[in-house]
């Protein structure tokens, strides 16, 4: 199974502005970019009894990113699968904790934040991915 993807995001605490984390690879599904052919699974559950969890993946965005633990939060109730040529691979969505948004530290890893009406240009399954996470966020 590939490895597993994150898409990361901040929620303004009186706001409610949501704002998705571009990376440098030009897609918000990090740290690498999904394949050409990648399509957003029927299935979102595969049947194995194995279930993955992304505290990892959110300690090593952390890393990448140069933030200090705690910075990044699992949403839970999103989890979706994407289907490649070389398997499936879990996509897992975390809120970034702070006030605002860590923009110098995004800056510096060479992504920025978008807010949705930006993801246009965005592949159709990462397109599928944020209207799966933006109806998550708002409920």
């Amino acid at each position: 199974m590939p490895d597993p993807r994150l898409i990361m995001y901040h929620k303004h605490p009186t706001s409610a502005r949501t704002r998705f984390l571009k990376l440098d690879h030009g897609g918000v599904c990090g740290f690498e970019a999904l394949p050409a052919e990648a399509g957003l699974s029927e299935k979102t559950l595969d049947d194995s009894k194995l279930v993955s969890h992304p505290a990892f993946l959110l300690r090593d965005a952390e890393t990448r990113l140069g933030l200090p633990s705690g910075s990044l939060e699992a949403e839970s109730g999103y989890r979706c699968k994407v289907t490649t040529e070389g398997g499936s691979t879990e996509v897992f969505l975390a809120r970034f904790t702070g006030m605002d948004p860590p923009f110098d530290a995004a800056e510096a890893s060479g992504a920025s934040f978008i807010d949705l009406t930006q993801a246009r240009a965005l592949p159709q399954v990462e397109l599928a991915l944020l209207r799966l996470a933006y109806e998550r966020i708002l409920g």
